[in-house]
């Protein structure tokens, strides 16, 4: 599929009425675990475009050219509250930020698996093993608040069970400054990946963001909130892959074609008839946004879009959300004990006593019994007698495989655990 090569409809025609952006939500209890990932990617993927848009044009000084990117915005908001609506309002918040959490865990592993650019890669593992500990610290509180089971959410494609422990994730955010890709010479699913991993984060960090003050008890609300700040620093950590060097006009069509291609992943990959409709319905709609910024780039700046997504357009295969337990095993095994170093990474172990990571902890964490991303685990512990997991076999990591105990050391302690290999 080639999205420069399909016809694109006027501007003024990819507008909808009201009715056309108020679809029918997904049913919470026979929709596929998957469907509701693709409606949370697709939200923030939306988000970022409106948001982009909306610096480009204070930036901008061209009144044609802000008028453009107002047309192409206005259009973009109108998806973006379609898909919005497309949650259930009986999903609960903490429903829906399993959902949260398992987009991140499957979208990584699935974007790690496939992205050729080593340095992406390892950008993407360290965080991988950080949002799966997320899931497994909102899944016991969602036992703890309803008694429900994360694992009938998450369809049992995605284990609930310990990563790196979120204890371990607060870092000075010098470490989260990572290196740039060049694009110009980086491949086309490179470039891809980094501009849909920062939206993806970037959502959830807005989610949490939003969310944490509105939550009905104040143990959920300092959850929300610590969750949050180790949101921020991926999209840090992410955004700074993103190459600095293109231009506005150039980031713009990158969006668009981002969009183009996670719209023709979706609707390709989607089970939800309804929704599979509507996936095709948005795709066509970025294939004309698209068009517009490729023509404002050659007309503003006489380059080329082709140059700016790379190779000859054509999408590369469809972005599929899937299970990933033995990818999430491995990469838990080897690297568990990882933390961020600048542009860089390092086991613990190898820490000087006066490193960046250690100051930070000690700023911020100076008492584990503030964490409640610690705290309830001990009190799922206290009230059922162990932690809940769902596990396809025991942790890869020995000391997160007690039940009745919450490790914080792992990950943030010299000597916790021993490989190293990220």
């Amino acid at each position: 599929m080639n999205p420069f090569e399909v016809p694109a409809m006027p501007l003024e025609k990819t507008l909808m009425n009201w009715g056309e952006i108020r679809p029918v939500s997904y049913s919470k209890k026979e929709v596929d675990p998957y469907t509701r990932c693709r409606v949370i990617l697709m939200n923030g993927t939306e988000f970022e475009q409106v948001w982009f848009t909306h610096q480009f044009s204070r930036n901008s000084p061209d009144q044609d050219e802000r008028r453009l990117l107002a047309l192409i915005r206005r259009s973009e908001q109108e998806q973006q509250k379609l898909l919005a609506l497309l949650k259930p309002s009986d999903e609960t918040m903490l429903e829906h930020t399993i959902g949260y959490e398992q987009l991140a865990v499957d979208l990584t592993a699935h974007l790690a698996c496939r992205v050729p650019d080593a340095s992406v890669k390892r950008a993407l593992d360290f965080a991988l093993l950080e949002d799966f500990d997320h899931l497994y610290r909102y899944a016991d509180y969602l036992e703890l608040e309803g008694g429900c089971h994360a694992e009938d959410l998450v369809g049992r494609y995605t284990e609930i069970m310990p990563g790196r422990p979120t204890v371990a994730h607060y870092r000075h955010p010098f470490d989260s400054v990572k290196r740039p890709i060049d694009a110009p010479i980086a491949d086309p699913f490179t470039r891809l990946t980094v501009g849909i991993i920062t939206a993806a984060e970037q959502q959830t960090m807005n989610y949490y963001m939003n969310v944490a003050a509105t939550y009905p008890s104040d143990y959920g609300r300092e959850l929300y909130q610590e969750i949050g700040m180790v949101e921020e620093q991926h999209v840090t950590h992410y955004g700074a892959l993103l190459d600095p060097k293109l231009t506005w006009l150039e980031n713009l069509v990158m969006h668009q074609y981002t969009e183009a291609y996670l719209y023709h992943s979706c609707m390709e990959t989607e089970t939800c008839a309804p929704l599979k409709c509507i996936w095709e319905r948005l795709f066509l709609q970025e294939v004309s946004h698209l068009a517009a910024a490729s023509e404002l780039l050659k007309k503003k700046e006489g380059k080329d879009p082709l140059a700016v997504v790379g190779g000859d357009g054509s999408f590369p295969a469809p972005l599929k959300l899937e299970s990933n337990v033995a990818y999430v095993r491995e990469v838990l095994e080897k690297s568990v004990q990882m933390t961020a170093c600048r542009e860089e990474y390092a086991c613990v172990n190898d820490l000087d006593d006066g490193a960046d990571f250690f100051r930070y902890q000690a700023i911020t964490t100076p008492d584990l019994c503030d964490l409640h991303s610690h705290t309830v685990i001990e009190e799922h512990i206290r009230r059922y007698g162990k932690d809940y997991r769902f596990e396809t076999a025991p942790n890869p990591i020995e000391p997160l495989r007690c039940r009745t105990e919450d490790n914080t050391c792992v990950g943030r302690v010299k000597g916790a655990f021993c490989a190293c290999e990220l």
